[in-house]
C-alpha cells in the first residue's frame, strides 16, 4: 500500500525560532480539520531493564513548560517512568499527513494542578480511577465493576483524587516536525536545546 503526500511542505527558513509555536499551530490544524483524537500521542518509556514499551495518551495541556498527560502512578508506564525519567512523545496526524515527535525529561505536575485536572472529568471518569488498578493482571471485568461500585459508594457524587493518580510533563529537549512530501522526500526539521537556546535544522528524510 502506497500513499503519495502531496498536502503540505515545511520550509525552516520560514519556521518561527520556538518549536512550540509551530507544535501550537500545528495542533490548531488539527483540530479544526476535525480529526478524531487530535490530541493522541504514543507515548515511550524504557524500564531498568532498558526494555521499551509505548501506549496512546491523550494530551490534557501544553506550554512552554512542557506536555501534560495524566494517568495512574502506578500503572507499567509510572514504573518505568519512575526507574528512567526519561520519555518520547509522538503525534500521528494521517489525515495531515504530519507526524510531531517530542523528547525530554519527565516531571510530576504539581498536587494542585492534578487536583484541579481531576475536578473537571467525568464522574464515571473520577471513580474509574479508583476502580482500576492499572497494568495489573485481574481475573475479570466484574472486578473492575465491583470495584467501581465500592468506590461509587464510598466517595458518591465528589470522588477526591487518588494519591496514585496525577499528571506527569514532558519537558522538552527535543522537537521534530514531519510533513510528508512527493516521492518520499519528506521534509523534517528538528529543533534540539543547546545551552538553554532552540537550534533549528533540517534533516534527511
Amino acid at each position: 500500500m502506497r500513499k503519495s503526500y502531496e498536502q503540505g511542505e515545511l520550509d525552516e527558513a520560514t519556521l518561527p525560532g520556538s518549536p512550540q509555536a509551530v507544535f501550537e499551530r500545528w495542533m490548531s490544524d488539527a483540530i479544526a480539520a476535525g480529526l478524531a483524537e487530535p490530541s493522541a500521542m504514543t507515548l515511550a518509556t524504557v524500564d531498568a531493564q532498558c526494555r521499551p514499551s509505548t501506549r496512546v495518551v491523550l494530551l490534557k495541556s501544553a506550554d512552554a513548560r512542557g506536555l501534560v498527560f495524566y494517568t495512574n502512578y502506578n500503572s507499567r508506564k509510572g514504573q518505568e517512568l519512575a526507574a528512567n525519567p526519561c520519555a518520547a512523545l509522538q503525534f500521528h496526524w494521517v489525515e495531515l499527513e504530519r507526524v510531531v515527535r517530542v523528547e525530554g525529561r519527565i516531571e510530576k505536575v504539581s498536587e494542585t494542578e492534578s487536583d484541579t485536572y481531576f475536578a473537571t472529568r467525568p464522574l464515571d471518569s473520577r471513580i474509574g480511577a479508583w476502580a482500576s488498578p492499572q497494568s495489573e493482571v485481574i481475573s475479570s471485568r466484574a472486578v473492575l465493576l465491583a470495584n467501581a461500585a465500592k468506590a461509587s459508594a464510598r466517595h458518591g457524587l465528589k470522588p477526591p483524587r487518588p494519591a496514585h493518580w496525577g499528571g506527569y510533563r514532558l519537558v522538552p529537549e527535543l522537537w521534530e516536525f514531519w510533513q510528508g512530501r512527493k516521492s518520499r522526500l519528506h521534509d523534517r526539521v528538528r529543533y534540539r536545546l543547546l545551552d538553554g537556546n532552540w537550534v533549528r535544522e533540517r534533516l534527511a528524510p
